[in-house]
């Protein structure tokens, strides 16, 4: 063990050396040096991604995952079982026959953006920064629409290229229900049970899908269980699987309008975000101020809470921007 951690490298020694040496001696000696450090460290993987980042660091922190979606994600049940037990599932697979494909949905401010940040950072400590994490949004990279053909075969060379360098990529597709129509199904054979793509294997890449559409539906079925008197987390992803996965397949406006990824049965796992009531509002002001520091302030608390304006107009159940503009509504309170 001493070998790997020595308390002072060798190239921290050469300033000490330097008044003995001669200045093209010390030019050699630097870069022998610098040479001998990276042959060293190159020789132990395990030490070499401690200083940087490795694909073959991609390893799930299942433990931490868990602890995340169940501090950090209010009103979830559902989605904390679905992306638990399929991330986890996935990541201890060894040999999986497919990557594995996620298409969150439910309205603004429910928390699809926040759980794959906790997705991508329970595998890889730099989360969205990091290099084997790719996000893209169908407003800033597929603006146009008569690009849509450059546009698929740029999205096919990119994934290609990444997955190459890396097979654990992870993939974000953020405004699905922006995305121009047909331009997802370019990535149908990196979905597919492929064993290799052109010597590229894809198995073990993530690809998650962000979506307001399915939004209304969810809504309306949430609301239904309200009606009769049932909690929400009674609620079970058979009650809105195959009725979300159809209405996405149908709709115009979800990105996946009849697309081969619904169609071949792709993706694995519709993940229904449901609306959030006051109570989640005001667990998402705590949490925000605790992150900034304040103490907890009761009043502070109620009064964002109560900015924030809910649906239907009559029974105000449900926040119709989710925790969306929580952090806004703070700012003006403290």
């Amino acid at each position: 063990m001493a070998l790997l951690r020595p308390s002072l490298p060798l190239l921290l020694l050469l300033p000490l050396l330097a008044p003995a040496l001669e200045p093209v001696s010390v030019g050699f000696a630097v870069f022998g040096a610098a040479s001998a450090l990276t042959g060293f460290i190159s020789s132990y993987p395990g030490l070499y991604c401690y200083f940087r980042e490795c694909c073959d660091g991609g390893a799930l922190n299942a433990t931490a995952l868990q602890e995340d979606l169940e501090e950090q994600l209010f009103g979830q049940h559902l989605v904390k079982k679905v992306i638990l037990k399929a991330v986890t599932g996935f990541m201890r697979n060894k040999n999986p026959r497919k990557p594995l494909a996620l298409s969150l949905h439910g309205w603004t401010g429910t928390g699809k953006n926040l759980v794959s940040q906790i997705i991508a950072r329970n595998i890889y400590k730099e989360g969205l920064q990091s290099q084997y994490v790719h996000q893209f949004v169908s407003t800033l990279h597929f603006k146009h629409a008569h690009e849509v053909n450059n546009y698929k075969d740029q999205l096919q060379l990119w994934i290609r290229g990444n997955v190459t360098n890396c097979e654990r990529s992870i993939f974000i597709f953020d405004e699905m229900d922006k995305m121009l129509p047909g331009l997802i199904d370019a990535i149908k054979p990196f979905l597919d049970y492929y064993d290799h793509i052109e010597g590229v294997s894809y198995r073990k890449s993530i690809f998650i899908f962000l979506s307001n559409a399915g939004g209304r539906l969810i809504n309306e079925v949430t609301l239904d269980f309200w009606k009769s008197g049932r909690k929400r987390e009674e609620m079970q992803l058979k009650d809105l699987d195959s009725v979300l996965s159809l209405s996405i397949f149908n709709n115009k406006e979800s990105g996946l309008w009849h697309s081969s990824l619904i169609e071949k049965n792709l993706i694995d796992f519709f993940v229904p975000f449901l609306p959030l009531e006051y109570k989640h509002v005001k667990m998402c002001v705590e949490v925000e101020l605790q992150l900034r520091g304040y103490d907890l302030d009761e009043n502070i608390v109620t009064m964002v809470a109560d900015e924030m304006t809910y649906f239907p107009r009559e029974e105000k159940i449900y926040s119709d921007k989710g925790c969306k503009t929580v952090a806004r509504k703070i700012d003006f309170y403290t």
